[in-house]
């Protein structure tokens, strides 16, 4: 018995693992062009690349656990000729917890209008995945005057069953398990929930991992996503999908197996005249796994009038 004890307290020590204040973060994951700008109550964590006189300036969002970082692909290869916006959407990245702890899915649209009316921006083509996708149509839907084109990558909006849901977002939906979630944070579980996500595991880099480990450690953000998912049930706003009316692209990973791509064929059965592309090889986050290729279909349907 002793030397299972020992065992499991060695084992909680590896994976011992405390909050880290957003300060200690900046040096690594906040160098220019990063900002912090006062956004309802927060210091929101935000990029904003690129040429300011762009007509069509371009937001993303990024999904549940991750941060604008997963976009870097496409803003590199886009700011050139584009105004590119990407933020840490309250609960993740460094922005951090939401002071009031609502993490409602219009409450999240109701930031990014936000966000928009901070940087004067009276109309954007607005991308998003997964979660942020599911912001992103919601927030086309609730103030269609804000956008001009929308783009949902491996998007949420409608109920689903999973073929394989990341091990931290499991235990993120266990209320039991919240005080050790605070304060333990295995290193390989991180790990293990991003490679789950890519359709090729060989492409997660440590410093991939670094970057996901690290910015979940970001005070508050674990309390965060456990509220975000009780507060925000799968499919609870579906209904409203038929009622986007923007130009819209659809962008999914074949080997998504997280929101598999049958949801895509939902998206674009349920928005009329939307466009379809599916990248066979790729996972949940293809715009990460891929860039360069996502960004191409991403290009044209910019293109298009």
């Amino acid at each position: 018995m002793s030397l299972l004890l020992l065992a499991v307290a060695g084992s909680m020590v590896l994976a011992w693992a405390p909050d880290r204040p957003v300060d200690t973060l900046k040096a690594r994951w906040a160098p220019a062009p990063s900002q912090f700008a006062p956004i309802m109550g927060m210091q929101v964590h935000l990029r904003d690349e690129g040429p300011r006189d762009d007509p069509q300036p371009i937001v993303l969002l990024h999904g549940t656990s991750a941060s604008l970082h997963t976009w870097e692909g496409w803003v590199a290869a886009l700011k050139d000729q584009h105004r590119v916006i990407t933020v840490d959407l309250p609960g993740f990245g460094l922005t951090g917890p939401a002071p009031d702890g609502d993490y409602h899915l219009p409450r999240y649209a109701d930031f990014v209008v936000s966000v928009l009316d901070h940087l004067q921006l009276k109309q954007v083509v607005l991308a998003g995945n997964s979660l942020g996708g599911e912001i992103a149509w919601m927030t086309a839907v609730g103030h269609p005057d804000r956008v001009s084109k929308l783009v949902l990558v491996d998007a949420g909006g409608y109920p689903f069953k999973t073929e394989g849901m990341p091990i931290g977002f499991k235990i993120a939906r266990i209320p039991a398990l919240k005080p050790l979630m605070t304060h333990m944070l295995p290193r390989g579980m991180i790990e293990s929930s991003v490679r789950s996500v890519y359709g090729d595991p060989s492409k997660v880099t440590p410093e991939l991992i670094d970057r996901y480990y690290e910015l979940t450690l970001r005070e508050g953000n674990r309390e965060s996503l456990a509220a975000r998912f009780s507060q925000s049930p799968l499919g609870a706003y579906a209904a409203q999908i038929k009622q986007i009316k923007q130009p819209t692209l659809i962008i999914w990973g074949g080997q998504d197996h997280l929101i598999t791509p049958d949801n895509a064929d939902k998206f674009q059965h349920d928005i009329p005249g939307s466009r379809l592309a599916v990248f066979d090889k790729l996972g949940h986050v293809p715009q990460e796994e891929d860039p360069a290729a996502t960004v191409e279909a991403f290009k044209t349907f910019l293109a298009q009038r």
